[in-house]
């Protein structure tokens, strides 16, 4: 584009100027044909540039290659170029000055080759970079493995000294400890399985539910193996470039079988190990490529020798089978949630750094969160040191984590809400009605605490747990627990005569556990023990069910006639227990919140217990954000000032110190001496006067 403008250009240029020779320019300069010019030193010769007195004929002979036809022109201005001679220069001289002609000189520019040199270099430099940039984005291969680099997986070994993450640091899941210590210790001293014959094994895949420690578990390996550790997300292999997940498998192989032993850990690989032939791209999905590529690295043709893949999923449900068969995953590890006694080793785990008071029993915890996992665990004790430093505590009490609980389970509380004396009468029984159905049908199930406290989007709730861990379900219980959560609707109905929205999320649990008995546990008589629903049939096609029309007709049947003997059987309850319900309703009107101590003292004696007042705290009590705001400024506002008395009062006390001291070495001296000591005595009065005087005036200040 610059040499067509330029050529195109030449011949508009010369419409302009003309050049001349330097014989030319005397003879027209002795003609006076010329009206004015410089002269400009410029790498050994003078430039010459002028102008006419009148324009003069100028012929062209064309540019860009001849495209561009020969003209005549007039010109007004010239160029020409002369010798660096004294004589020729002087000789100019003496004709302009003769013939009156305007002379006027010029300092040799210095920077003019420069700025030819970039006016043709520069563009062709970045000429040369954008073909780079191009060529590093486009296209795989290149030379020195620089050019479309996006197909190497960007997994690096993981820093042993950043990973602080030990075995001692996992509680609640021994057993696959020992599992993963002994791939640890066969990376670390292979002879001594190796001679009895034993391989090592290829993969481990960890399944389980969310937050039960199976990442945790995968850091703690990395920390105790001290062989290279790549860890890398199922993820990061599928980008919109086809090929480039395949690509990236092969490379974190290869990477790894330079460095082996090692260890690989593919965290959440569901993402790339789903069944094949559900894609819908066919044989050609991207996802399926890179399957195909990780069964092949983890136990093809060529093995994948001193190489142990960790896997972490919660959906093994989904995953293709070639993966899971023996020789690619040999050990499938489940994390489960875990029971009482790991629950109170992960509690211990997450309260090193945590003060707790003398009140605070992690047993009595541990207890009280079934079903409860690590990551839930670990949020409560955060969640409590969080509301005690709300509180302005040194220590986390037993009432910080009760509120911590509550605040995991359901939610921070609303006290601003602004709710109808009626609602809260209804709610009230309400969840009186669920407390009674519980206390009554106690031989599953403990109710831990009621409260009509709005907190999410409950109104209120009442939390009832089992009394221990519980891995077996009866039918037994499982209809206590149906009436227990019809037990609120059911209040409404014998209290108030009428029905409300608030108990929709029980009937929602209740059908559902409802449902679940007849179609998954075979818990009924007229449909038998055949599972017609659950994790077995989710492969039918969508829309189709496993059984016919009749058989569908009868476990709605079935449903609905456990919903009808639970609701009767509640209402049986509360109308049996009337005068409990009501006064546990009072009692909750007044005092909002009730623990299972309390619940049971009124229904066993019909009284409170004598307790000690709970501590209010005003910042928590407040309505709005103002008014907490506004109470915590007065705590820090309170605190500064106990600190400033506490410094007057050091002050004080070092000063009598020091005049007790003078006064005790000049006890045995003259009596001039004396009047000394009295005088000092009554400066240090003054003195300590002074500073308090400060120290009062600072307060009016504060």
């Amino acid at each position: 584009m610059i040499g067509i403008i330029y050529f195109f250009s030449n011949g508009q240029s010369n419409s302009q100027t003309k050049e001349l020779q330097s014989s030319e320019f005397i003879t027209q300069l002795k003609d006076d044909k010329i009206k004015d010019f410089s002269v400009q030193p410029n790498n050994g010769v003078y430039k010459i540039t002028g102008n006419y007195r009148k324009a003069q004929k100028a012929s062209s002979n064309g540019g860009g290659f001849g495209l561009v036809p020969s003209s005549s022109s007039s010109v007004k201005g010239f160029t020409t170029v002369m010798l660096d001679s004294d004589s020729q220069v002087a000789q100019v001289m003496r004709i302009a000055e003769k013939n009156n002609i305007k002379m006027n000189t010029k300092a040799e520019e210095s920077s003019g080759f420069w700025i030819q040199i970039l006016l043709y270099a520069l563009p062709l430099v970045m000429i040369i970079f954008f073909f780079y940039m191009m060529m590093g984005q486009a296209g795989q291969g290149g030379g020195n493995n620089r050019v479309m680099n996006f197909g190497k997986s960007k997994v690096k070994p993981a820093d042993k000294k950043a990973n602080k993450v030990r075995f001692s640091d996992v509680a609640g899941a021994e057993e696959e400890k020992q599992e993963l210590v002994e791939v640890v210790e066969f990376l670390k001293d292979p002879r001594k399985y190796v001679s009895l014959g034993a391989r090592i094994p290829a993969g481990v895949l960890l399944e389980g539910p969310p937050g039960t420690g199976k990442t945790l578990l995968a850091k703690a390996v990395a920390g105790e193996a001290g062989v290279p550790f790549y860890s890398i997300s199922g993820s990061d292999f599928v980008e919109m470039f086809v090929g480039v997940g395949a690509s990236r498998v092969r490379d974190l192989f290869e990477q790894a079988k330079k460095n082996a032993p090692a260890i690989i850990f593919i965290d959440e690989i569901d993402a790339v190990g789903r069944k094949r032939g559900s894609g819908m791209g066919g044989g050609h999905d991207e996802r399926e490529q890179t399957l195909n590529q990780l069964l092949v690295e983890l136990d093809g043709f060529t093995g994948s020798e001193g190489v142990i893949v960790i896997a972490a999923t919660n959906r093994s449900d989904v995953l293709d089978p070639a993966l899971l068969r023996p020789g690619r995953f040999d050990r499938k590890i489940l994390v489960g949630s875990p029971d009482v006694k790991g629950r109170e080793a992960i509690l211990k785990v997450h309260a090193k750094n945590k003060p707790l008071a003398q009140d605070v029993n992690l047993k009595t915890l541990a207890k009280t969160t079934p079903g409860f996992v690590g990551a839930d665990l670990e949020n409560l004790l955060n969640e409590a040191a969080l509301v005690a430093a709300r509180r302005d505590k040194k220590a986390i009490d037993a009432a910080d984590v009760d509120e911590a609980e509550d605040r995991v389970i359901a939610g921070p509380a609303k006290r601003d809400r602004v709710i109808s004396k009626k609602e809260r009468t209804m709610v009230a029984y309400h969840e009186a009605g669920h407390t009674i159905a519980g206390l009554v049908l106690s031989d599953s199930r403990v109710v831990r605490k009621v409260t009509i406290v709005p907190r999410g989007r409950a109104g209120g709730y009442a939390i009832m747990l089992p009394r221990e861990d519980q891995f077996l379900m009866t039918k037994r219980e499982l209809n206590e627990q149906i009436v227990g959560l019809l037990g609120g609707r059911t209040a409404e109905e014998i209290i108030f005569g009428t029905q409300s929205t608030g108990a929709s999320n029980d009937f929602q649990q209740a059908t559902q556990l409802a449902r679940a008995m007849v179609t998954q546990y075979g818990m009924s008589s007229k449909l038998g023990d055949i599972q017609y629903e659950g994790a077995a049939m989710q492969q039918q096609e969508f829309g189709v069910r496993p059984y016919s029309e009749a058989t569908a007709t009868a476990i709605d049947d079935e449903v609905r006639r456990i919903m009808n003997e639970a609701h009767h059987q509640a209402y049986e309850i509360i109308q049996a227990h009337r005068d409990q319900h009501k006064l546990i309703a009072e009692k909750l009107l007044e005092y909002e919140t009730l623990n299972e101590k309390q619940i049971l003292s009124l229904y066993k004696t019909g009284e409170m217990p004598h307790e000690a007042g709970s501590e209010e705290f005003p910042s928590e009590k407040a309505a709005t954000f103002e008014q907490s705001k506004k109470e915590l400024e007065r705590q820090d506002a309170a605190k500064q000032v106990e600190d400033k008395h506490d410094m007057s009062d050091a002050d004080a006390e070092q000063a009598t110190s020091e005049n007790a001291h003078d006064q005790s070495a000049t006890a045995d001296s003259t009596a001039p001496a004396s009047a000394t000591s009295g005088a000092s005595t009554a400066d240090s009065a003054d003195s300590t006067a002074s500073s308090a005087a400060d120290s009062q005036n600072d307060h009016k200040e504060d």
